[in-house]
């Protein structure tokens, strides 16, 4: 019953993460730092990351076209007693290049476009291969009513997404809602993140979350988790991290949309596995729920 729950968990997150991430963050750039150290082993996760969106206003009234940027580096301290080597497993880079375009639907709903390309392994051979490859493409649809004349601000984005992480053949739904629903209190349903705002004055705004977080990536030299068995086919052809997470966090808003935050919590799952070929699970390299901290610097348009 457990490993069915952990597999339909694991299955959401595939589903939903690769873009609704982007279709609920309304950030422009932001500078991070995440800080995941694993329980009952000396194990951990430090992560960089940093990304840039250019909206380039268009002729056409309300249509921009938006050229994006995001590099990621995963530093994992792997020190568990295994029958396989690890020192190829302490990097992680990912670099990603998107491409938008958003225009009016009607005076209510706006319509984007965007598809994307990103390069994620452990990058061992030095060189990029085709397996490093990630491809992706969404369409989706948002709808934003705020203003001085609009007493409870809400924000839906909803849509289709494809990317050739999941291994579905087809696109994938994706839903965000957001509601200030008090001149104090705001609330976001979603995924990747769903939480509960208090916003106590212009300047700083506490929260409680849930939220998915993860990576994947390529294993350049894919290797045999068990050498010392005779024609093992036991090969670690990737690497990825789930983990659901709940906590409280803390944003400090410097100007109007320049700011600054820091989050803390504890995992709810933590599932880091490396996989084969086929995306069957070989090796568990941590599943005990643990501490989880996370802080940067963004620029938001909302």
């Amino acid at each position: 019953m457990k490993n069915t729950f952990r597999s339909i968990l694991v299955l959401f997150f595939l589903l939903f993460f690769g873009f609704s991430a982007k279709a609920q963050l309304t950030d422009l750039a932001r500078i991070e730092f995440t800080y995941f150290p694993q329980s009952d082993s000396d194990n951990s996760f430090r992560r960089f990351r940093t990304f840039f969106n250019f909206p380039i206003k268009l002729k056409k009234e309300g249509s921009y076209l938006v050229p994006g940027i995001e590099y990621r580096n995963v530093n994992f301290k792997f020190y568990d007693d295994t029958s396989f080597e690890t020192f190829h497993l302490d990097r992680f880079q990912s670099i990603t290049a998107t491409l938008a375009y958003v225009f009016h639907l009607n005076n209510d709903w706006r319509v984007g476009l965007q598809t994307g390309a990103k390069a994620a392994s452990n990058f061992s051979t030095n060189h990029l291969l085709s397996d490093d490859i990630i491809y992706e493409g969404a369409v989706y649809f948002i709808k934003i009513k705020k203003g001085e004349d609009i007493l409870k601000p809400t924000r839906i984005i909803f849509g289709l997404h494809y990317s050739t992480t999941t291994g579905f053949p087809f696109p994938l739904p994706v839903a965000h809602y957001y509601k200030k629903f008090h001149p104090k209190w705001s609330y976001m349903l979603g995924v990747p993140k769903t939480n509960l705002k208090y916003h106590a004055n212009n300047r700083n705004v506490l929260q409680a979350f849930v939220t998915l977080d993860g990576f994947y990536a390529n294993v350049q030299d894919n290797f045999d988790i068990t050498p010392s068995v005779q024609d093992s086919t036991a090969l670690a052809d990737s690497m990825s991290m789930t983990v659901i997470l709940a906590g409280l966090g803390y944003e400090y808003s410097i100007t109007e949309h320049l700011g600054l935050y820091v989050y803390a919590g504890h995992t709810i799952m933590n599932d880091i596995r490396l996989r084969d070929v086929d995306r069957n699970d070989v090796y568990t390299i941590n599943s005990v729920n643990t501490f989880y901290a996370r802080g940067g610097l963004k620029f938001s348009v909302f």
